[in-house]
């Protein structure tokens, strides 16, 4: 199976490596990821002006590019999947920005939030099957015990996201146990870490990653996974050294045997 990509800026930058193990990890489990050429940035930020139509065209052509394709699109980053699935929702929903956007783009067929948007988590669980990842898996992470981090926006709103359970969600703690590891629950997996205020309000952001971090290693967890590059960054930053804190492809990529073929290379 082959599938559109996004990458989005940090896992084409200063993320590359957990990209790139999101890449062999997916040729282990069969399928495909094909970059979508000249893609934009998203914005990081879903606009929430009615009548904001510039800052939603990078995704729109992202989303055609799927289309014409005939292929669904698969993301990694938890900000990119928000704003571009939350642009697909406004195109297929929302007649006025539907019409505006597809006036400006003048594309040969208007688009009409036809793609599927899949976070990579998503594939695993929905098309691949968490019962063939934990097969493929060749050194399962027996003993570890993993928080997961959702944050904010793989989960919210949640009738558009559509990820999980925005209250109690069971994806990422699945897939852990695919892995061979032992999730573990804890209050402040959903709270948001202030990653968008990090810059301005330091000490706010601070103090919900100290929370969070504290709430994960007061109920056992080793070690945290995120499926957000801003979410890692501002937990590592901002939070204590109580619980190290890695990327969902990272860890995947080591169950599977090709993260140290990388790290060979």
């Amino acid at each position: 199976m082959k599938y559109s990509y996004y990458p989005g800026c940090t896992l084409r930058t200063k993320a590359r490596e957990l990209d790139k193990y999101a890449r062999e990890s997916a040729k282990v489990l069969g399928f495909e990821l094909e970059e979508v050429e000249d893609w934009q940035c998203c914005g990081g930020v879903y606009p929430l002006g009615t009548d904001e139509i510039a800052t939603k065209l990078s995704s729109i052509r992202t989303l055609n590019t799927a289309k014409e394709k005939k292929q669904d699109l698969v993301t990694i980053c938890s900000a990119c999947h928000h704003v571009i699935k939350r642009v697909n929702d406004d195109m297929k929903n929302v007649e006025d920005i539907r019409t505006k956007a597809n006036n400006y783009m003048k594309l040969e067929e208007p688009y009409a939030g036809e793609t599927t948007v899949l976070h990579y988590l998503e594939v695993l669980r929905d098309r691949v099957g968490f019962d063939k990842v934990k097969e493929k898996v060749v050194h399962p992470l027996t003993g570890k015990k993993i928080g997961a981090y959702y944050g904010c926006l793989l989960l919210r709103p949640g009738k558009i996201m559509a990820f999980d359970n925005p209250e109690n969600p069971a994806i990422m703690e699945d897939f852990i146990r695919a892995l061979g590891a032992e999730p573990v629950i804890y209050p402040y997996r959903n709270e948001c870490c202030g990653g968008y205020i990090s810059l301005k309000e330091k000490e706010m952001a601070q103090n919900m990653c100290e929370k969070i971090m504290d709430s994960a290693s007061g109920f056992g967890a080793d070690m945290l996974i995120t499926a957000c590059p801003l979410c890692k960054y501002n937990l590592c930053k901002n939070g204590t050294d109580s619980v190290p804190v890695y990327y969902f492809t990272e860890l995947l990529a080591e169950a599977l045997g090709v993260k140290e073929k990388k790290e060979e290379d």
